[in-house]
């Protein structure tokens, strides 16, 4: 039995990849972001945006902003110096206290009678650990004060996409859980077991294991996502090499394996900064296992991902283009992303995996609402 289009609100949408994900079954009735290039990306690629996307600080949004009452709240909220367990510090707070901005919305919400069915919270997996866990109790704390309860899911993109990007989603909602989507999980790692086992026992008894099972075996990998070789600019040699000298022994060792092979090799290459004997270097690294690095945004301090092609006993290396990082999150080629590079890999590296959220959705979410249908018309 299905009751139909779904409802939602998006809370930090970014370019609107969780709206993506949901799909057509889903009906967004508000979102939301602050940052201006996001914001464009969300109104180029969604016709109705003027209806319903409200670009701004979620801590000026009020509770009478949002229309109805939504089957779902989706917040992806920023990740940079995550904290929850800190003061509510509001507008003055910086990125990291946005949660609660969101949060207050949802009060808000509950005093109208409006509270959502359900809540999904999507970050990186820190969010598990970060102050000793005391930040993932406070998240509990805030679930169970409204009546919610919830679990987590570790779920990693690579088992979707060819690319590492490990996110914590946690599925929150009102209610018993039917017994059909409870139980053992691939997604229920030990990262997610150790926050449960850190949780005061009044808030573990709000736990819920939720069931959700692993896809199909992903027969995908990077090379198939790029574009031709005469397509796209590559490096001049002397900044390959720079590229080059900047790797490890081991890193080198991957290399000269991979050259030695013979055959053509594709991987991913990024910048990263390391304690060595120390004193802090930076050092390129290199993978072949077919999977990009996780995606990252230029403003977040990392340096942009590129590609190295082995062949024929030579090394060429360019910068991975937007397309490329847009099709490694799952984005369709008719998804428009903004002119400027920086923008559109800033739009990408910051979202969600569509297909990872399509999964959930398909196999937890709207099992679960169509389930609290049934229950409601009984």
């Amino acid at each position: 039995m299905s009751r139909g289009p779904f409802t939602f609100y998006e809370f930090f949408a970014g370019g609107g990849m969780a709206r993506l994900g949901l799909g057509e079954a889903w009906a967004c009735r508000f979102a939301n972001d602050f940052d201006p290039a996001k914001a464009a990306a969300y109104r180029a690629n969604f016709p109705d945006a003027a209806a319903h996307f409200r670009h701004g600080d979620v801590w000026a949004l009020r509770a009478a902003d949002l229309p109805g009452r939504a089957d779902l709240a989706w917040a992806s909220s920023p990740c940079q110096d995550f904290s929850l367990a800190g003061a509510r510090a509001g507008l003055s707070g910086g990125r990291s206290s946005a949660f609660y901005g969101f949060w207050r919305l949802v009060e808000g919400l509950a005093k109208d009678g409006r509270a959502p069915r359900m809540v999904v919270i999507e970050n990186v997996a820190g969010l598990l650990t970060s102050h000793g866990g005391k930040d993932f109790e406070a998240l509990a704390a805030a679930l169970a004060g409204q009546g919610y309860r919830f679990g987590a899911l570790e779920i990693d993109a690579a088992a979707f996409l060819p690319q590492s990007r490990p996110r914590v989603f946690i599925v929150a909602s009102r209610g018993p859980a039917p017994a059909a989507l409870t139980g053992p999980s691939p997604w229920h790692t030990r990262g997610v077991k150790v926050a449960f086992d850190r949780l005061p026992p009044a808030l573990a008894t709000d736990w819920i294991w939720w069931r959700l099972a692993a896809p199909p075996v992903r027969n995908l990998d990077l090379a198939a996502l790029l574009e031709d070789d005469s397509a796209v600019a590559w490096h001049r040699p002397e900044r390959t090499a720079r590229w080059l000298a900047l790797m490890s022994p081991l890193h080198r060792q991957r290399i000269e394996a991979a050259r030695a092979r013979g055959a053509r090799a594709v991987g991913a290459m990024f910048r990263r900064m390391r304690r060595e004997d120390g004193r802090t270097v930076q050092r390129a690294e290199v993978r072949f296992d077919g999977l990009a690095g996780c995606l990252r945004t230029p403003r977040g301090g990392s340096s942009r991902q590129a590609i190295v092609v082995l062949e024929g006993g030579e090394a060429r290396t360019r910068l991975l283009t937007p397309r490329e990082a847009a099709r490694l999150m799952g984005l369709p080629e008719s998804y428009r992303l903004p002119d400027a590079a920086t923008a559109a890999l800033m739009v990408a590296g910051d979202g969600v995996a569509v297909p990872v959220v399509r999964w959930l959705a398909q196999l937890l979410l709207e099992p679960l609402l169509e389930d609290r249908a049934v229950m409601a018309a009984e």
